[in-house]
């Protein structure tokens, strides 16, 4: 079996246990009154959740197309809507709040353009006859 193409290999595993060290860090600095605000913690795990899907959806795609840098970028910039969904949903002062409402304007453009150009790559691979049908 070609371990390559596992998601779970040794490095990955490694990754993963360091990240989850880090929260009992965060969950003792919470109880003893020196804690970070909520919002951070939140943003935290959604920083984590963000990076774990993405890492498994780019692993997944095969290495011969070009499409896997593809799938970087939209993961990037799902990442990027996410925070700033977050960041416009707030009460926040308006300079954030504005700053918030670009990325989100920008993260949505860079995705729809990735998906866009993706399927005329794709659609390059396609023979004639099977466009005709």
């Amino acid at each position: 079996m070609n371990n390559r193409f596992l998601f779970f290999n040794n490095r990955l595993l490694i990754k993963i246990f360091l990240s989850l060290c880090s929260l009992p860090g965060i969950a003792f600095a919470e109880a003893e009154g020196t804690h970070a605000e909520p919002d951070y913690l939140g943003l935290l795990f959604v920083f984590m959740l963000a990076t774990f899907i993405g890492l498994g959806v780019i692993t997944r795609v095969s290495r011969l197309l070009h499409t896997p840098l593809m799938s970087l970028t939209n993961a990037i910039s799902a990442i990027a809507v996410v925070g700033s969904l977050i960041l416009t949903g707030r009460d926040y002062p308006d300079f954030i709040t504005i700053l918030g409402a670009i990325a989100l304007f920008a993260s949505m453009t860079n995705i729809v353009s990735g998906f866009l150009i993706t399927d005329r790559m794709l659609k390059m691979f396609k023979s004639k006859e099977t466009k005709k049908s």
